[in-house]
């Protein structure tokens, strides 16, 4: 009884790992969307700030220019701290494979198979949580004209 249980569990999540994973055109036409979102919210800002603060022609776009002059600096920045970041990541794999090996040499065949089970187990929970937690963050209504 057990057995089938923990069968169908795994099937079970098998299938939903499957069900979200997503295609490279998929992943490509989701950053094009947010891109233009990105877009449009910056002109209705700029448009936004051009009627509150009567702003002329010449000053819209010398504001546009400082925008894009800083989003260039933030994508140098980004791509500056990038190898950096790819560091830390691959520190933090050696560690954790160290940790592992270690463990290995201190508990038994059964026993590390139990712990590496529950730590498993464990970062598949947060995993889900974080999840979670980011489809908590989206508005509910997101993008339709009644919101805005």
């Amino acid at each position: 009884m057990k057995k089938l249980v923990l069968a169908i569990a795994f099937i079970g999540m098998g299938s939903l790992a499957m069900a979200q994973q997503t295609t490279p055109q998929e992943k490509e036409a989701k950053r094009a969307e947010m891109k233009q979102r990105m877009e449009q919210k910056e002109q209705e800002h700029l448009a936004k700030m051009q009627k509150d603060l009567d702003l002329n022609q010449s000053q819209v776009d010398q504001i546009k220019a400082l925008h894009e002059k800083k989003k260039q600096e933030m994508k140098a920045d980004f791509d500056k701290n990038k190898a950096e970041r790819q560091a830390k990541i691959e520190e933090k794999k050696a560690k954790r494979a160290q940790m592992d090996a270690d463990m290995k040499k201190i508990l038994t065949p059964q026993q590390y198979d139990k712990w590496h089970a529950e730590r498993e187990a464990k970062m598949e929970k947060r995993k889900m949580a974080m999840k979670e937690k980011r489809m908590m963050k989206k508005p509910m209504n997101a993008g339709t004209p009644e919101t805005k």
